[in-house]
């Protein structure tokens, strides 16, 4: 970014429209959330917003988006302004909890989970893609209709690998 802010939560949204969209949470795990409605606003809608007062470089091509956790997720600037990337407020119709990411969460339906962070609260436009939180393992991409679940394995390897080792991991889910 050439001029970094902070903006309140009330400025950052004031006046954006708000919209709703049932959409599918994919994990690369192989294990999907179907139907979930979200509502807030649309992350193009933000990003315009932003950009008046960050001026992001023109070659700017990536966004990293942080966690109040400390995960980070790196988006693909085309696929983060994408119709159905939204700032989430709302699941199903309720405040997010903190389990969803409250206050606010990125939500990225044709991307993995991965890239959907929870309790956001920082955007930073990049020249260059910087692996996120899951470090040399994440897609740059991570687009579900492609199978982009990591860059180590092509995505049938890797979904065959999480089916295998599914059983074992909820096992041990279960037991804590």
């Amino acid at each position: 970014m050439r001029h970094p802010t902070q903006l309140d939560l009330e400025d950052l949204l004031d006046g954006l429209p708000h919209h709703e969209q049932r959409s599918d949470l994919h994990c690369v795990t192989t294990w999907s959330a179907l139907g979930l409605v979200w509502s807030g606003v649309r992350l193009s809608d933000v990003a315009q917003r932003i950009s008046e007062v960050v001026c992001p470089h023109p070659r700017a091509r990536w966004l990293m988006a942080t966690g109040l956790d400390g995960f980070r997720s790196c988006l693909k600037l085309d696929d983060a302004l994408a119709d159905d990337v939204m700032i989430a407020t709302c699941l199903d119709g309720v405040a997010l909890s903190q389990a969803h990411g409250s206050p606010l969460r990125l939500v990225a339906p044709a991307q993995y989970g991965y890239k959907s962070v929870k309790h956001l609260i920082a955007l930073e436009y990049r020249l260059s893609y910087a692996a996120g939180s899951a470090g040399f393992k994440e897609h740059p991409r991570g687009r579900v209709g492609r199978e982009e679940r990591s860059r180590l394995f092509p995505g049938p390897v890797w979904r065959r690998m999480w089916a295998g080792a599914l059983p074992t991991v909820r096992r041990r889910y279960r037991a804590v």
